[in-house]
């Protein structure tokens, strides 16, 4: 019976490591959902520790597997070990953590699809070529492409925002507008509004 509730703290343990880990990530998706984008590089200060709490993780959904696994004594400590488990103490309920545990690891790789594509519903715009403006920011705290979406959806927000390209990697955003619609103040401002900072 003990080795069942070690499994389950342990199993309970991995989730919570896992959430963490991703935690960067899964802070602007909840922002968005929310409304509140200004929250969203909140945990980017997590990113990184991220290889470390995944490490934690897999150790802790390890040690849990191995406890479920392990050859039982042939000791019977009390009648209740002849009981059937109950779905929170089976290997059932185990791999269902290990699976969520998965997803919420992987989380930075897939975040950017639960922001709206912010190309679709754009209309065709002829703009004058004098009028239109090329712009990169370095941008401080994206951490996945969920961030580089975050701050594309925000911008294009904006009447007159021809291209949005933000890239995690090189912590700059590519702005291309028409400055007859849209000022360099209020670029700026839609980036800050994301909780993400502007590099000067």
């Amino acid at each position: 019976m003990k080795k069942t509730v070690t499994s389950n703290r342990t199993a309970f343990a991995g989730i919570f490591s896992a959430i963490v880990a991703s935690l960067c990530c899964i802070a602007p998706v909840l922002a968005l959902l929310s409304g509140t984008t200004g929250i969203a590089s909140t945990f980017s200060w997590v990113e990184p520790y991220r290889p470390i709490l995944i490490g934690i993780t897999v150790c802790i959904l390890g040690f849990a597997w191995y406890q479920k696994l392990k050859p039982r004594s042939e000791d019977i400590d009390c009648a209740c070990d002849d009981d059937k488990p109950k779905f929170i103490q089976s290997k059932t309920f185990l791999f269902l953590v290990t699976i969520f545990a998965c997803t919420m690891l992987a989380f930075p790789y897939y975040s950017h699809m639960f922001y709206p594509n912010s190309n679709t519903g754009k209309q065709v715009v002829y703009v004058s070529e004098s009028n239109v403006v090329e712009l990169t920011y370095s941008v401080e705290g994206m951490t996945c492409t969920g961030c580089e979406a975050h701050i594309e959806n925000e911008i294009n927000k904006l009447e007159g925002i021809l291209e949005v390209n933000a890239n995690y990697e090189t912590s700059k955003a590519f702005i291309k507008y028409d400055n007859s619609l849209v000022t360099a103040d209020e670029i700026e401002s839609a980036i800050r509004k994301t909780g993400y900072k502007l590099i000067e």
